[in-house]
């Protein structure tokens, strides 16, 4: 069992693989920390409002959805953005 810190706002959404948490927060990031010492590996920046939603695709993609109306692809290897898609319903809550 581990404490995750560093989100500076609410925590709205997790998600797991075997090596890696991802936690969404109202700070409108997306922290990813190590499943086997709980260490903080990587902040991921992009979204302008709240992260409400995470999911893992079968090839280790993350997808995050935020209130600022857009769902977002990263690479789940090193966390680099692969795409944006900008929904016109307003804010993503579900995945």
């Amino acid at each position: 069992l581990h404490t995750l810190l560093g989100h500076t706002a609410p925590v709205f959404a997790l998600a797991a693989s075997r090596d890696k948490v991802y936690s969404g927060s109202d700070d409108t990031t997306i922290r990813v920390w190590s499943a086997t010492d709980g260490a903080h590996l990587q902040t991921l920046t992009g979204h302008t409002g709240s992260v409400y939603a995470l999911a893992l695709g079968p090839d280790c993609n993350l997808f995050s959805g935020s209130r600022d109306g857009t769902v977002r692809v990263w690479c789940g290897k090193d966390g680099t953005k692969i795409r944006a898609l900008q929904c016109d319903t307003g804010g993503v809550c579900s995945l």
